[in-house]
């Protein structure tokens, strides 16, 4: 994978910004971090169409777990430095940490498996993990700006709300309400929230997390929730992978949720798979990987942490910024 990017003055290699691991060399930063998750735990942590082995967590995430509890423990350290110089005891505030990528990338399932992971150390036990699809604007709203068409692009969300959410976080509040989104009906919950009280870490996990003003030239003063987010991760894999992983995911989803009655791609499941498998394609095409290009993948080498992945899934190399 090539991390570069051209600047009109000159050229910047973002690929100097990181130092670059192969699986093995950063499997051995484990330091005997032991595996707490069981078979049955990794189970219920894979995605919908991977095959999550414990080898995976071992060599990728106990070291990547190990690394961010280093990072939360010094900025812990930080607030007692604070609380000394004030002479008074205030609350930690929540350390966040956000997962960018493309759709299909696997977004999800790593930010599931760190939460399972990162709860189990002493120093931060309260882990949430909240999806910025909870913050799309509600499908009417869509339809009523024209933009149904560009569900996922930074546009189709409500951004207010969702920096408002961050700061939230970040200004120490107890309880704090999240939106929350269903993919069975491809649309916000009105009636349902979730509530995260004093967390330890949030792991907020989102298509755009990572966009700040070098995004938006026009309006360079804008806030934006990569302001608020501690350590950043970018799931990333090559563009014709993330393509098949999509298909393969939209074939699963035809035969799984989209069979219920309910799902808004209901329709879908009552088609020939050649015919599912052209309308997959040209969602990827005409949507999905139009907003990798212009919106997501720009973000990259902002993150802290890339991982990428290769043909079966698992993540084959690590860039560290330095």
């Amino acid at each position: 994978m090539k991390i570069k990017t051209t600047a009109e003055e000159g050229q910047y290699n973002a690929h100097d910004a990181y130092i670059h691991f192969e699986r093995q060399k950063w499997a051995e930063l484990r330091d005997n971090v032991e595996l707490t998750l069981s078979e049955d735990d990794l189970r219920q942590l894979q995605g919908i169409n991977e095959s999550l082995s414990i080898q995976e967590v071992i060599d990728i995430y106990l070291p990547l777990s190990r690394l961010l509890n280093l990072y939360v423990k010094t900025q812990q350290r930080r607030h007692t430095v604070r609380d000394k110089f004030l002479n008074s005891k205030n609350d930690n505030v929540p350390y966040i940490i956000g997962i960018a990528g493309s759709v299909a990338v696997g977004k999800s399932t790593t930010a599931r498996i760190l939460q399972a992971i990162l709860s189990h150390w002493p120093e931060h036990p309260r882990v949430a993990l909240v999806t910025t699809d909870g913050f799309l604007r509600p499908n009417r709203e869509l339809v009523a700006r024209n933009i149904m068409h560009k569900k996922g692009f930074p546009e189709s969300f409500d951004t207010k709300a969702l920096i408002d959410f961050v700061a939230a976080i970040k200004s120490g509040k107890e309880l704090i309400s999240a939106p929350i989104y269903s993919h069975l009906t491809y649309d916000i919950l009105p009636d349902k929230k979730l509530h995260l009280e004093k967390p330890d870490i949030v792991i907020l996990e989102g298509l755009n997390v990572l966009q700040s003003a070098s995004n938006y030239p026009d309006h360079p003063q804008r806030t934006f929730v990569s302001d608020f987010v501690d350590f950043s991760i970018f799931v990333d894999a090559d563009t014709e992978l993330l393509k098949k992983w999509y298909v393969q995911r939209f074939l699963k989803f035809r035969k799984g949720a989209f069979t219920d009655p309910k799902a808004y791609f209901h329709s879908y499941s009552q088609m020939e798979e050649t015919q599912a498998i052209d309308i997959s394609e040209k969602i990827w095409d005409e949507i999905n990987g139009i907003n990798l290009e212009e919106n997501i993948r720009p973000t990259r080498d902002r993150a802290n942490l890339i991982l990428t992945k290769a043909t079966d899934h698992q993540v084959d190399s690590v860039h560290l910024r330095k």
